[in-house]
């Protein structure tokens, strides 16, 4: 009886040995955030939450928890991965097209329940001296999508990088408890505060021309001059085009009203940037109407000098031409003087107009 049930137990451990077991499957690894998402953090109560997880699984913990909101940042994304965002936060697909493209003008519209604020980015390109080649100001675009529980900051370009805003915007819970709008108005100022520095820095090239162009010793060419004036026009397209966005945003009523007195700050300082853009175009096209008129005058004064020296080489010339004509009757031309005669009257003549263009500023 031993050995009969011994047997099959052998058995049994045997077949079970050979036979796979059925092992627990591994966790599956979350995918990471993609490489366009610079930072995904979710906000609540004025403090952000610790963790920096997939802008899914934020998104599903701002509409669980009541107050809280996703600030989902990206950079230059591809279409695929915007397409991704639109579908987890419910953006219109029109919305998701005209933000995966840069270039946009500045402007606000309002699409279902998200509001898009288009802002152009500037920085100054630092150069040892203006040429004909030199990048003065690097223009980019962000836009700002604000929801009810999100807001999205995409941007294009090397310009107006938003990590400082992220990072002075979570040191002040204050203004993160007025939610998504929050983060508009605080990427909003930094653009206006960009556009003041980056007119800071223009007003020092202006200034430098203009003491180029009176200076004693300045250079013939004028081409850097039109390199300042191209980059002024770019500067200009991203500054001026916002007053109308900021204006809607101040007069209707998107914003919490907590929030307005600080975007009509905003307006007032970009109104004080625009000013000075408007005010270095005006001085860029007096500084170049100078130098053209500079560059005319010192044509002319070339011009009456090589008249000046035409005139002076002609005497010499018409008294030679006139005694190498082979006649045989010329007044002095048997005198032993007529040479000594004919040097002399060329010198005098020649150092009178001398003189004389010399008196009169030609010379």
């Amino acid at each position: 009886m031993l050995g009969s049930e011994l047997i099959p137990r052998a058995l049994g451990r045997l077949i079970e040995g050979i036979a796979p077991r059925d092992r627990p499957a591994p966790a599956a690894r979350r995918r990471p955030n993609p490489d366009a998402i610079v930072d995904c953090g979710v906000y609540a109560s004025g403090t952000r939450r610790p963790e920096r997880p997939h802008f899914t699984e934020a998104a599903r913990q701002a509409r669980r928890q009541r107050g809280a909101f996703v600030w989902l940042g990206l950079h230059e994304p591809d279409r695929a991965t915007m397409r991704t965002v639109g579908e987890i936060f419910g953006l219109h697909e029109l919305v998701v097209e005209q933000t995966i493209d840069p270039g946009h003008r500045p402007l606000v519209d309002t699409i279902g329940d998200t509001t898009r604020l288009v802002l152009r980015t500037a920085r100054y390109v630092e150069h040892d001296e203006l040429t004909a080649t030199s990048e003065v100001v690097d223009t980019g675009d962000v836009t700002v999508l604000v929801g009810p529980w999100f807001v999205i900051t995409v941007r294009h370009g090397a310009a107006g990088a938003l990590w400082p805003v992220r990072r002075d915007l979570e040191k002040r819970p204050a203004a993160l408890r007025q939610g998504p709008w929050a983060v508009a108005h605080a990427v909003a100022n930094q653009m206006v505060d960009e556009y003041l520095a980056v007119a800071d820095l223009v007003e020092r090239d202006l200034e430098r021309l203009e003491e180029e162009t009176f200076a004693a010793q300045r250079s013939a060419g004028i081409a850097h001059f039109y390199q300042l004036k191209r980059e002024m026009v770019e500067f200009k397209r991203a500054v001026l085009p916002l007053q109308e966005p900021l204006a809607r945003l101040v007069e209707v009523a998107e914003p919490p009203a907590a929030l307005r007195p600080y975007f009509a700050d905003v307006r007032g300082r970009l109104a004080r940037a625009v000013d000075r853009v408007a005010g270095f175009d005006d001085l860029l096209n007096s500084i170049l109407q100078a130098r053209l008129a500079q560059v005319s005058v010192d044509q002319n004064n070339d011009m009456r000098m090589i008249a000046a020296w035409a005139a002076i080489a002609a005497v010499p010339t018409v008294i030679a031409g006139l005694y190498g004509m082979n006649f045989e009757h010329i007044p002095g031309l048997g005198s032993p003087y007529g040479f000594s005669a004919a040097v002399v009257a060329m010198a005098v003549i020649c150092g009178g107009l001398y003189w004389r263009f010399r008196r009169s500023g030609w010379l």
